[in-house]
């Protein structure tokens, strides 16, 4: 089993469910709240961890009662602690987050102790990353905190995985150069590219454009619809499975964790990618980010009856 350096975010999540998102100036009354762990850098780390991967996170929390749980949270599923980053200033991450019935979302961020994860954390936290074999990284944390450990994870042979959430803004082109596998939706992989994205032809499209730019791999998920793989010698496309969704929100992270999880342990990127397919499908099945999070025997059972 290969190790696994997930670096980034971590949040409490603070989720309202009600019956459709509210448009600017309407309150929606009637809902159900839901305090739960989240941030994508630890939805990823708990994903990779539960399903069966040797996990180091790298994340910055408050020195507060949240980020004192989050740590021992971590420590339960398996999570090697260590690298985790302590700050005396700022609170551990909140995100405030709307569910509607349909399943679809709406999410505003206060990053807190997230947005001092810095460079300097990545070089003190170089020997374990010389030792892992993936590095798992999102964009809640600075911008530059990202490049920086993608720099030092190429410079050691480490594959970098990106999973380029939130974007705000054009990734260089010698940050893409370094990255073994960028995983989009279509919404990133439409402000990475230029490419509107309406179905899996057009993933296809945007895919080509990210090769073209020095990228090794490339999967464009689009939902319910499935995901696209793509690399210099292969193009595969993979369906989403059917189920009724409860809460979507942290699914994109469960897939990212579950990707790496099922990669480190030696699978092909294809079968890596059905592996977090089934296990994101589960996922949006349940409320909550972390929470929602499946186990491994779950996904195997689901794989095993899939292909009986």
């Amino acid at each position: 089993m290969d190790k696994i350096l997930v670096a980034g975010s971590s949040n409490i999540d603070m989720t309202a469910y009600v019956k459709t998102l509210p448009r600017p100036g309407e309150t929606i009354g009637d809902g159900r709240f839901l305090q739960a762990n989240g941030g994508k850098g630890a939805n990823q780390a708990v994903s990779a961890a539960r399903l069966g991967g040797d996990v180091q996170f790298l994340t910055c929390v408050g020195d507060d009662m949240q980020g004192r749980m989050l740590r021992e949270v971590f420590a339960s599923d398996g999570i090697h602690t260590e690298l985790m980053k302590f700050s005396p200033s700022s609170p551990t991450g909140t995100a405030l987050i709307f569910v509607a019935d349909d399943g679809e979302n709406c999410i505003a961020v206060a990053p807190g102790a997230n947005w001092e994860l810095l460079p300097a954390d990545i070089d003190a936290a170089e020997s374990a990353l010389a030792r892992a074999s993936w590095l798992l990284m999102q964009l809640e944390v600075p911008l530059q905190t990202v490049y920086h450990a993608v720099d030092v994870a190429f410079e050691k042979g480490v594959k970098v995985i990106l999973n380029p959430a939130p974007i705000s803004e054009a990734i260089p082109s010698q940050v893409l150069g370094k990255l073994w596998l960028i995983t989009p939706n279509e919404t990133e992989a439409e402000k990475l590219t230029g490419v509107k994205i309406d179905s899996a032809e057009d993933a296809f499209r945007a895919a080509d454009i990210l090769l073209s730019q020095g990228v090794q791999n490339v999967i464009v998920t689009l939902g319910s619809a499935g995901s696209v793989i793509c690399n210099a010698t292969s193009r595969e496309f993979v369906p989403a499975r059917k189920v009724v969704a409860v809460d979507t929100v942290g699914a994109g992270d469960v897939y990212n964790g579950a990707l790496v999880a099922a990669l480190a342990e030696g699978k092909s990127l294809i079968d890596a990618a059905r592996f977090a397919t089934v296990a994101s499908s589960i996922a949006v099945t349940r409320p909550g980010a972390q929470s929602g999070v499946p186990h491994r025997p779950e996904v195997d059972a689901i794989l095993a009856s899939m292909n009986s």
